[in-house]
């Protein structure tokens, strides 16, 4: 049995970091613009009050001390015995700088980005790089200094893996991409979309898919994201044009992050393995649900007609196979959240390989526009306009999240690995997503991956489900069985 007074240490801290995700939310999607400086002092305040009792002596003792009694506290007191240990070497005051640091570079990236000037967002990237810098030399051990970093959203994971990972990939992916450029080109959507009809649509897929409205809110933000409190307050959010349908796209991809945090196993409540294992593998169930099922053959066959009925002005003059076409429209572009199932790894590669030289002081915060654009011509064959679509375009390095991109593209890997699994496990599974059913995705879902929470390691997860470890072949032989068919090469 645990003690009263470890699992109380332990609720104390998961209200803490929900409190702290609560703040973040609002200051996304509802904090006046004025409000970034006093936000910032409140999130650095919180940051310290749960640094201190992560850190607190008392709870490494009442660790020590626990008895667990089977496996469920076990694995609680082995992960929260890892996150002591790891926040120990970290200064309070060091944590406090880097929350107040992320909070306050938040308003001028806003800035930047809307002006197109990376001057004003230079001076706060490279307060952010320093601080990372500093909590990297907290630790020792490691083989390259990106290892630290990486491992607080991808634990057990190394630059070198994903670096030979990723190799695989940028293998596989740049002549699919390069053979579908010299392919007929796909019909394109020709709109408008209305974007209240957007917003209609949206939501009765995200009911579809799992939205509760007792448990789940959606709101709007400049860069759509998903935060759970608890597995019964879930928000999503998203953005919409009227040019295109990415805003559809996003609902499923956010969508698919909440019901991650929706299914994992009540008994982990308050013990702070109550959430996703790791960021890789979040993110293979939004990428699961916006790109394996929702831009799949079957799921049209039933949405179709609602997209019909919703938008007659933009679809009326394209047939269902032109439809599924336009709907899988490959098209390299300036946009990361707004790119196509084959170039998208490649906008991560590219970030991936800035951020390694960003720590390894090869590349200077000031040559970072002209590195971007470097590699985006290399990668993708796409010139850069301005800093406002190239590297001001995401919001993650205001918040000072060095060591998050790779896992949007482990994300698609394992996402491709658990839906070859899933075909595997679920008989007539596309008449299910034909005739808008999903209980049974979800159900799969529910127990191969969501209801662990924490009390696996990702890799280990990932070989329970699947049977394999990390692995780029399903994603690539996905892609071009599906992209050389719908383009015809």
């Amino acid at each position: 049995m645990l003690s009263p007074e470890l699992e109380r240490r332990l609720g104390e801290l998961t209200d803490l970091s929900a409190a702290g995700g609560l703040l973040g939310w609002d200051q996304q999607t509802m904090m006046p613009p004025g409000g970034g400086e006093a936000r910032g002092n409140v999130m650095a305040t919180l940051a310290t009050l749960a640094h201190e009792r992560q850190t607190a002596p008392e709870l490494g003792a009442l660790l020590d001390a626990a008895q667990p009694d089977g496996e469920r506290e076990q694995a609680i007191v082995r992960v929260a015995r890892r996150d002591h240990d790891k926040a120990r070497r970290v200064p309070t005051e060091l944590a406090a700088a880097m929350e107040l640091a992320a909070a306050r570079a938040q308003e001028p990236w806003a800035h930047a980005r809307a002006t197109n000037d990376f001057a004003l967002f230079r001076p706060y990237l490279e307060r952010n790089l320093e601080l990372r810098r500093r909590y990297v030399d907290c630790f020792e051990g490691a083989e390259h200094p990106y290892d630290t970093l990486l491992d607080n959203f991808e634990p057990g994971l190394t630059t070198a893996r994903v670096r030979e990972v990723f190799g695989r990939l940028r293998q596989g992916l740049v002549p699919l991409a390069a053979a579908i450029a010299a392919a007929e080109p796909a019909p394109v959507l020709p709109g408008p979309f209305p974007v209240a009809a957007q917003q209609e649509l949206a939501l009765e897929l995200a009911r579809a898919f799992g939205f509760d409205d007792g448990s789940w809110r959606m709101d709007l933000a400049v860069h759509p994201f998903a935060q759970s409190l608890s597995p019964q307050d879930i928000r999503v959010t998203a953005r919409y044009r009227e040019d295109d349908l990415q805003g559809l796209f996003a609902v499923m991809h956010e969508v698919g992050h909440g019901l991650y945090e929706h299914q994992v196993d009540p008994v982990l409540g308050r013990t702070t393995l109550g959430t996703g294992v790791s960021l890789g593998i979040h993110e293979s169930q939004s990428r699961l649900w916006e790109n394996l099922v929702g831009r799949s053959e079957p799921f049209w066959r039933h949405w179709g007609p609602k997209l019909r009925a919703a938008f007659p002005a933009g679809t009326e003059d394209l047939s269902d196979d032109d439809l599924l076409r336009a709907i899988n429209v490959v098209k390299p572009g300036l946009i990361r959240v707004d790119a196509d199932e084959v170039t998208y790894s490649l906008h991560v590669i590219l970030r991936f390989e800035l951020e390694v030289a960003m720590i390894e002081g090869t590349l200077a915060i000031g040559d970072l526009p002209d590195a971007w654009n470097a590699g985006m011509q290399e990668l993708l064959g796409v010139a850069v306009p301005d800093d406002t679509h190239g590297v001001l375009q995401d919001i993650h390095w205001s918040f000072g999240e060095l060591g998050y991109f790779p896992t949007y593209a482990i994300g698609n890997i394992v996402a491709a690995q658990l839906w070859t699994a899933i075909r595997r496990d679920i008989p007539g599974l596309e008449d299910q997503i034909a005739a808008g059913g999903y209980g049974a995705i979800r159900d799969w879902l529910r127990e191969h991956v969501h209801r662990h929470g924490r009390t696996v390691q990702p890799a280990q997860l990932l070989e329970r489900a699947t049977g394999e470890k990390l692995d780029p072949a399903p994603l690539l032989e996905q892609l071009n069985a599906k992209y050389r068919a719908l383009y015809r090469i």
